[in-house]
């Protein structure tokens, strides 16, 4: 029975995670995936109110890829700042 997972089996499974992709990947990893299935129920509700026709348009927070490029900083070189130097 596959969905009987208990506690043993539970902690060899995070024992083995932890050895394929190391304690510093594994917050990354969980980020990303959470981002991911974010996006995925927005994408999923959006085209739910399309199909709905929903003619309210919901309010959303911009997304990091329809923000808005930075604003010039006071030096306004233009040029692109290093990180070492």
């Amino acid at each position: 029975m596959l969905g009987n997972i208990g506690f043993s089996e539970l902690m060899i499974l995070m024992v083995v995670v932890l050895l394929v992709f190391g304690a510093k990947r594994l917050p990354e990893i969980g980020s990303s995936l959470g981002r991911g299935i974010r996006e995925f129920k927005r994408s999923i509700s959006d085209a739910g109110d399309a199909i709905n026709g929903d003619s309210e348009e919901r309010t959303q927070l911009p997304r990091s890829m329809d923000a808005p490029p930075p604003s010039k900083t006071a030096s306004g070189s233009g040029e692109p700042k290093r990180l070492s130097q």
